[in-house]
């Protein structure tokens, strides 16, 4: 079973959504029900609350000096962050500490459709990252594989994993060389790029002047943020916990464009037919499970993973389930790249 934790609470106004329909409507609603509700229990025993997750003989906030070492040596080597350790499926501290516990902590997003979203008609999580988090907890664990789910806002991906209150982040998480500093990242299951999200009909084309004095929202913490605090094209900008509050405010007229990566925002086009993609994407973003820098062992058992994933053809079949529609022409996962030695 999966025992999903609840989100963190947050209010989102209501009531003003100005002629967006029933559509829209009916996003706004899901938004504030994965914020509001507590997540429900899939497979998971249902006992009481999950502990932090930790490993023998550490403290769940303990900073030790392997991690600093980590830390150092991916400051002196980031020339490619998607360079991944070589797969293996030995166990270390990590995995024994997982298989010990009996269950895997992942860090998820309860709000991105098609990729980690509550389906509101059987009140479960699903999505493209789902799948991928039970495939690694069925490697680790069995075909009875126990998951925890929490939900993880964006700017709280690398506090979760330093803190180790989760093994794993699988959450649209782009693998750059700030965050490889702070986490290790798996080698890259998907690509995606950012680009402007706005309603149909807006005088914004693209990420360029055309924002000049527009009213940007982006995920704090996330590429998009880090994208426009390089270059705002005189936007101003605003920042909120989840890419899905973005086009909640885009939709009751707070926001004017948005600006994530285009495969969430082909989800959040799916949702309301009102908002569309415009412009090319103007960055690349691989996207990778994060983990802990001091996990090597979890590290090469994940990529472990993807390489039977992407193999087998389990990825084709993830895709054509949740993206297809909406993100068309992709014939294949990315090509892992694994670093010399």
């Amino acid at each position: 079973m999966v025992r999903e934790e609840p989100a963190e609470r947050r209010g989102t106004p209501r009531g003003r959504l100005r002629g967006w329909g029933g559509v829209a409507a009916m996003a706004v609603a899901c938004a504030l029900a994965a914020a509001l509700l507590p997540l429900a229990r899939h497979e998971a025993d249902r006992g009481g609350d999950a502990p932090a997750a930790t490993h023998a003989g550490a403290d769940a906030a303990e900073h030790r000096p392997g991690a600093s070492r980590a830390r150092t040596s991916a400051d002196e080597s980031c020339k490619d962050p998607e360079a991944g350790l070589r797969p293996s499926g030995k166990s270390g501290p990590a995995v024994d500490a997982i298989k010990k516990r009996g269950y895997l902590i992942a860090g998820v997003d309860q709000n991105s459709y098609r990729w980690g979203y509550r389906n509101p008609a059987t009140g479960r999580l699903e999505g493209f990252d789902i799948d991928l988090v039970t495939a690694i907890a069925e490697d680790i664990l069995g075909e009875d594989a126990k998951v925890v789910y929490r939900a993880i806002p964006t700017n709280q991906r690398i506090p979760a994993l330093e803190q180790r209150t989760v093994d794993i982040i699988a959450r649209t998480m782009t693998i750059n060389c700030d965050r490889v500093r702070h986490v290790a990242f798996s080698t890259a299951y998907f690509q995606a790029g950012q680009q402007v999200l706005v309603p149909k009909g807006s005088s914004v084309t693209a990420f360029d002047g055309t924002l000049r004095g527009k009213r940007v929202c982006t995920a704090a913490g996330s590429t998009g943020e880090a994208e426009l605090r390089k270059e705002s094209h005189g936007a101003r900008i605003t920042t909120v916990p989840n890419q899905l509050d973005c086009l909640v405010r885009l939709q009751l007229g707070e926001a004017d464009a948005v600006v994530t990566d285009n495969a969430l925002a082909a989800g959040q086009a799916a949702q309301d037919p009102s908002v569309t993609l415009v412009g090319e994407p103007f960055t690349e973003e691989p996207y990778g499970v994060a983990m802990n820098l001091e996990d090597e062992d979890l590290v090469r058992r994940v990529n472990k993973v993807l390489e039977d994933y992407r193999e087998s053809g389990a990825w084709m079949k993830a895709y054509k389930r949740w993206l297809a529609s909406d993100l068309k022409g992709i014939t294949g996962p990315p090509e892992p790249k694994y670093r010399k030695g």
